[in-house]
């Protein structure tokens, strides 16, 4: 897989925080992106477990990394449906991140923007590389093609010094 430009996320100092923001274009229509997103079991395909009590602004959301034995519940914050869905991600260190996700139609295809805002700033260019090496297998998902934990760390692996070397000096 060649690495393009136009796949790397961008990491952002703000304040004390750090807000990564992807930026990807699939041929694929909307409705497909937006399940990729929404729907645990395409969840589970590229990113992680998840648990969604209700697609609804104050449901509870439970990302479960198995092979990680990470777990974390956020809520849902805003649900705007084949548009925007956003939920808070507790911090280990205490705090949270916000993820959102915004969805659009472009031609034939679908233009999808990843942010997360609100991380420690050590963990800027980490989460970055983490993110990217997910949204490798987010068009596989949405075909229902499962991408293996050992894929996505070495994607993550592969990406990790790109995004140490591209993160702000201010982050270290």
């Amino acid at each position: 897989m060649t690495l393009l430009d136009k796949d790397l996320g961008e990491v952002t100092r703000v304040g004390d925080t750090v807000t990564i923001v992807f930026r990807r274009r699939y041929a694929k229509p909307v409705e497909r992106v937006w399940a990729a997103i929404t729907v645990p079991e395409r969840l589970a395909d590229w990113f992680c477990e998840v648990e969604i009590e209700a697609l609804r602004p104050g449901a509870a959301i439970t990302l479960f990394f198995r092979e990680a034995d990470v777990r974390a519940t956020g809520r849902i914050t805003i649900y705007e449906p084949m548009r925007t869905m956003e939920w808070t991600w507790p911090q280990p260190e205490g705090g949270e991140s916000v993820i959102r996700f915004d969805v659009e139609a472009d031609g034939a295809g679908a233009r999808l923007t990843l942010t997360e805002s609100g991380l420690p700033l050590k963990d800027g260019a980490g989460n970055a590389a983490g993110w990217h090496a997910h949204l490798d297998g987010l068009e596989g998902a949405m075909d229902g093609v499962r991408t293996s934990w050992a894929a996505i760390l070495e994607s993550e692996g592969r990406v990790n010094q790109i995004y140490k070397d591209r993160a702000p000096a201010s982050l270290a």
